[in-house]
């Protein structure tokens, strides 16, 4: 089984995990959240997310939140900008990458953010260009790869044509995200082949939800086929509003400790990523979502 040395995994617990919460997160809250993921050896972690405070009130202190952490050098720490004021925020917060998203699924984009999967991609051309001459890099995300609520399954096809556009308007990493958690590890490599054959292998990440419990196998299916960077929430925090029995992300803790017994490096601290997950379930009240941090006691 051909598996990478090394994998870059990318922290969204702060921006993805969070999002949703209906009672907001202090902000001292989020800000000691990313030191201690920074702190664990995370080298990238999701922090902030520039979008409208009407629409996702809980990151209205994004910008709070990167004056507050301490910034770890050789951490790079993103921010989510879904359009030119998001990025003009961003920038001004000194974020050290952005992330735009566009959807592999007609329906999901404009019940999302209500225009087409072109149009959305269009909005971004203006992005790319000040991030460009900001020297900030961008990364693209593509919602439902493996199904949509309204759709159901998405063809291979549709997801690998967004991922090719994301990726020659300039991102320099395609994030592929199972939106609702319904992929299974064949059709994970289906979808991957078919990116693959757009997007260098090497510029493929992969964000899958634990819905229905299928997320470590799919993200072991993707390293077979030589992805090397995989997005995870701590704690298992977030998940999609619109997917029913949605269960969140999958947790960094269970992803770190499957790496680990795969003798994967990360360069990721165990322990400390377990109790940066104890801190933020503790702060919102709720059990973690990681089976090995209730493995090793942690309610």
């Amino acid at each position: 089984m051909q598996l990478p040395k090394f994998v870059r995994m990318v922290e969204v617990g702060p921006r993805d995990g969070l999002q949703n919460e209906k009672s907001m997160v202090p902000t001292a809250v989020k800000v000691e959240l990313v030191d201690r993921l920074s702190d664990a050896g995370l080298g990238v972690v999701e922090a902030a997310s520039f979008v409208s405070p009407k629409w996702v009130p809980q990151m209205g202190d994004s910008a709070e939140v990167l004056a507050g952490i301490a910034r770890k050098p050789g951490v790079r720490y993103a921010a989510l900008t879904p359009n030119l004021k998001g990025l003009e925020g961003a920038l001004a917060a000194k974020a050290d990458e952005v992330a735009v998203f566009g959807a592999a699924s007609e329906s999901f984009s404009r019940k999302n953010i209500n225009c087409s999967i072109a149009e959305s991609l269009d909005r971004f051309a203006p992005v790319m260009e000040q991030a460009e001459a900001a020297g900030v890099p961008v990364r693209g995300y593509v919602s439902c790869v493996l199904g949509c609520p309204y759709e159901g399954e998405i063809a291979p096809k549709a997801v690998a044509e967004v991922a090719e556009r994301l990726f020659a308007m300039g991102c320099y990493e395609i994030s592929l995200g199972d939106t609702i958690g319904t992929g299974t590890p064949t059709k994970a490599q289906l979808m991957i082949a078919a990116v693959a054959e757009r997007v260098p292998v090497d510029k493929i990440a992969v964000h899958f939800h634990d819905t229905y419990g299928q997320a470590l196998a799919n993200i072991l299916a993707a390293l077979q086929m030589g992805v090397t960077v995989v997005d995870s929430s701590v704690a298992g925090l977030g998940g999609c509003p619109y997917a029913k029995g949605a269960s969140g992300n999958v947790a960094s803790e269970d992803v770190l400790y499957m790496l680990n017994g795969l003798g994967i490096e990360t360069g990721v601290d165990l322990e400390k990523l377990i109790a940066a997950g104890a801190f933020i379930s503790d702060a919102i009240g709720r059990p973690t979502a990681s089976k090995v941090a209730r493995a090793r006691g942690c309610a």
